[in-house]
């Protein structure tokens, strides 16, 4: 039943206005409602709902990640627009950050303003 269905992403956020300026200002995704409990973006066809919390303990592994045709350019694009990319410890990241896996995918991380790990992945 599912499968045909679309999926919605959710991303805990301590503050709204500041989650709109990151995910609508920053990134580019498109604002579909705002109200006190959560901030609704569209990206693509997926809907992203930035959703208010008191408090929450950030994540050491990735919540939202995107499929990037051009690895590359998605970090150079997204380092002048002030992101920075997190390198792992034990990982052979290049000088951008883009870890290359065994089968040949690539992967670069960064976090959002609330300590969320994000990522960006290049599939072969």
């Amino acid at each position: 039943m599912l499968n045909s269905t679309r999926p919605i992403g959710f991303v805990p956020v301590t503050d709204l206005p500041k989650a709109r300026e990151f995910y609508a200002g920053t990134l580019g995704f498109d604002v579909e409602d705002e109200n006190p409990f959560a901030l609704v973006l569209r990206c693509g066809t997926t809907m992203i709902r930035a959703t208010k919390v008191d408090a929450f303990t950030p994540q050491p592994f990735t919540v939202l990640g995107w499929q990037v045709d051009d690895i590359d350019e998605a970090v150079d694009t997204l380092k002048a627009q002030g992101i920075g990319f997190l390198f792992v410890d034990g990982l052979d990241q290049s000088s951008h950050g883009i870890w290359t896996t065994p089968g040949g995918d690539r992967v670069a991380w960064f976090k959002d303003p609330f300590g969320n790990t994000l990522s960006v992945s290049q599939f072969v």
